[in-house]
Formats: structure tokens, C-alpha cells, sequence
């Protein structure tokens, strides 16, 4: 008998050491399943009538997808090969939005996580804590100021969410930070930056310059293609592996820093890069799609309710649930109005969808927050 309890008591421990639970493979399987049929919805409706048969006989047509010539103008810009019209379609216009929401997803997704690991506050995230605000700015002047850098896009907003999330921690310092004065100075830096936002409006000669940069501010996915994929396909890759492997120190920056650092750990270094990596997730997210807000917040805390608090498995959650909650957030942005009498086919930016979300969903944590810290 004794040694049959020890034999379960080892079992168990075994079990609650492993981060890789049914429960989160479940998960990631339901998430995968949203994202599958939001796209089928996706790449089946618009302007161009054909029915869902007809779009997922093009999105796997073998033709394509074993093309390396396709591939070539698909991933590198080559020349495009002939294709039948609703082939086209599919592949050159509405499969890289939803390839592009993926990607937007997962990094939000993924950068929300790493700040409310890194802060300790469970209302972080890019949009909160004026990350977004900071890397829009410098997107913005990019595109409308200095356009030549505009190959380099990730690493401008990259640049400008680094200046804004440490002025949101040096406003915030005072002999450590509180929930509460991280969540002011990310709205103080996030208003002041989205002021400058306005302001480079008033540098802009070209209407349709113009234009297309009010969209983007309400983070929008019209228009994007190929070049918006490669443009986000590598950092995007880069910062959710980066992610992966910091998880275990993720889990130990949450026991506190001085159980961190008397297991070793130097914990401002870490916290540093882990806020680094964050960083390049969501400009990665905003140099694309634009200041989407909230999902950096909703996600984390989705995949926590169901899953559990272990880092391994919320980023891998995360990495499944950010994709799924932005096409389906995309699908109700360009198809949601086009069900409403009188309105036709309008496109909503998928910011504004995000926000509808996000905002009562912010207020509900506030809500269920018992101790906030002082001020």
C-alpha cells in the first residue's frame, strides 16, 4: 500500500510538473478550429461572388501550393504566375488578410502576456500601457514624413514603443511601480502620443496619404497583401519563439523579485528582454495592421481562465487564441455591416470591432480587481 501511494504521489507530481495538459491541447484545437472557418468565411465572401466549394478548392489547389514559382512572387516578390480569376482572388487578396490577421493575433497575443508577467499587473498590455500609441507615432511619421524607411517598418515602431514604454515606467517609478501608476502613465503617454498622431496629419500633402493613414491609426486590415505578410512573417516568428523560451522565466518573475533573484535569476536584465521582445511583437502587429486595441488584453486572460496561469502553457494558448479572436474580429469588420439593411457592402476598420470588445472587457477587470494598489 505504501508503496503503491508513492507511486501515485510521484504520478501526481510528474503531472503538475508537465505544462502540456489535454485541457490546453483541447484549447489550442478549438482556437485552430474558429480560425479555420473564420477564414473560410473570409476568403468565400465579398465583392466577387463564389460559393465556399469554389474558395477552398482555390485555397488548395495543388497547382498552387506545390508552385515554387508562386511561392517565389508570394514570399519574395518575384513575378506572379498566370492564374484563373478565382484563383487570383483568393490567393492574391483575400488569403493574406487572413494570413495577416494571424500574425497580428498571435503577436498580440503574445506581447499582452509578456507585460503582465513583466509589470505584475493583470491589466497590461500594449494598448494599456502606451506601447501601441508610441510605435503608432513613429509608423505614422514613417509613412507620411519619412516614407524611405518604410522597409524598415517593424523596427520603427519597434523604436518608438521602446521610448514610450520607458517613459511610461519612469513616470510610473516611485521606489518600485503599483498597478495603478502603470496604468495612469500608460494613459498619460498614450494620450500625449496619439496627440503628436494628429498633429503629423498636418505634414501631409497628399490626400490619399491621408486617407490611408486614418485607417491605419483605427487599425485596419483593407488592403493588405503579400507585402504586408513578408513584411511581419519574420519578426513575428522571431518574437513568439522568443516568447517560448522565456516562458520559465515568465513564471518565475511572477513569485516576486526577491524569490527571483535568490533562485539566481537577474531579474532586471530578464525583465528587460522579455519587455523587448513584447515590444517587437506588438509593432510587429502595428507596422501591418495598425493600432488595433484590447487584444493584448482580452487573449492573456481568456487563455488564463481556461488553462491555467503556467506561462508555458498560456503562451502557447495565446499563440492560438490571439489568431482566432482577430479573424474573427476581421470577419465581423468587413462583413458585419453588409447583414444590416441600407448599409451594403462597408468595411469597418477591425480596431473599432476590437474596441466594441475591449472596452467593457477592460471595465469588467477593473471591476473584479479587490486591491488595485495606492496612487
Amino acid at each position: 500500500m505504501a508503496g503503491s501511494h508513492s507511486i501515485d504521489s510521484s504520478t501526481e507530481q510528474r503531472h503538475s510538473r508537465s505544462w502540456a495538459t489535454p485541457r490546453l491541447a483541447g484549447f489550442c484545437l478549438a482556437a485552430a478550429a474558429i480560425t479555420l472557418l473564420a477564414g473560410l468565411i473570409q476568403v468565400s465572401f465579398g465583392s466577387y461572388s463564389m460559393t465556399i466549394t469554389e474558395a477552398w478548392q482555390s485555397v488548395f489547389d495543388p497547382s498552387i501550393l506545390f508552385d515554387a514559382a508562386v511561392w517565389n512572387a508570394f514570399l519574395l516578390g518575384g513575378e506572379l504566375p498566370e492564374m484563373a480569376n478565382t484563383r487570383l482572388i483568393v490567393w492574391n487578396i483575400r488569403l493574406p488578410r487572413v494570413l495577416v490577421a494571424v500574425l497580428t493575433g498571435a503577436t498580440l497575443g503574445v506581447s499582452g502576456a509578456i507585460f503582465q508577467a513583466v509589470t505584475r499587473n493583470e491589466l497590461a498590455s500594449p494598448y494599456i500601457l502606451g506601447v501601441s500609441s508610441g510605435a503608432g507615432l513613429a509608423v505614422l511619421l514613417t509613412l507620411v514624413v519619412f516614407s524611405g524607411l518604410a522597409p524598415f517598418l517593424p523596427l520603427v515602431a519597434a523604436a518608438g514603443g521602446t521610448i514610450a514604454f520607458a517613459l511610461v515606467y519612469a513616470i510610473a517609478w516611485k521606489g518600485g511601480t503599483s498597478p495603478v501608476r502603470l496604468v495612469l502613465a500608460g494613459v498619460i503617454v498614450g494620450t500625449v502620443f496619439q496627440s503628436l498622431q494628429t498633429g503629423v496629419f498636418f505634414f501631409a500633402d497628399d490626400l490619399g496619404v491621408v486617407q490611408s493613414a486614418i485607417a491605419w491609426t483605427t487599425g485596419s486590415l483593407t488592403g493588405t497583401d503579400w507585402e504586408q505578410v513578408r513584411l511581419a512573417i519574420l519578426p513575428a516568428a522571431a518574437s513568439i519563439v522568443l516568447a517560448l523560451l522565456g516562458a520559465r522565466q515568465l513564471n518565475v518573475l511572477l513569485l516576486g523579485e526577491r524569490t527571483a533573484q535568490s533562485l539566481g535569476m537577474r531579474v532586471e536584465r530578464v525583465r528587460f528582454l522579455l519587455s523587448g521582445v513584447a515590444i517587437l511583437a506588438a509593432s510587429t502587429a502595428i507596422a501591418v495592421a495598425g493600432i488595433v486595441g484590447f487584444v493584448g488584453l482580452i487573449v492573456p486572460h481568456v487563455v488564463r481562465n481556461v488553462v491555467g496561469g503556467d506561462y508555458r502553457r498560456l503562451m502557447v494558448g495565446s499563440i492560438f487564441a490571439g489568431p482566432a479572436l482577430m479573424v474573427v474580429a476581421d470577419v465581423g469588420a468587413r462583413l458585419g455591416m453588409s447583414f444590416l439593411p441600407g448599409f451594403g457592402p462597408i468595411q469597418v476598420p477591425v480596431g473599432v470591432v476590437t474596441g466594441l470588445i475591449g472596452g467593457p472587457y477592460f471595465l469588467y477587470l477593473m471591476r473584479r480587481q479587490q486591491q488595485m494598489g495606492e496612487i
